[in-house]
């Protein structure tokens, strides 16, 4: 295999990544609201974790698609 096809194929493979970030997201607001439906009293207290939990899943593919760039222009 080239080199410059290892790489794309690389850098495709890292997009993935960056897609899966959003089924992240969704996990984590649809979890935190089947858990709000359960139980209204504590979705106060659990609304700091679902921030936290957003912004990891969202890291994580902003860090894939980084990754994917660095990897078609270098």
């Amino acid at each position: 295999m080239e080199p410059e096809a290892a790489k794309l194929l690389g850098a495709g493979l890292a997009a993935i990544g960056a897609g899966l970030a959003s089924l992240g997201v969704g996990n984590v607001f649809a979890k935190y609201l089947e858990g709000a439906l359960r139980n209204p009293g504590a979705a106060d207290s659990q609304q700091g974790r679902l921030f936290i939990g957003f912004a990891a899943a969202e890291l994580l593919g902003l860090l894939a698609f980084v990754i994917a760039v660095l990897l078609i222009f270098t």
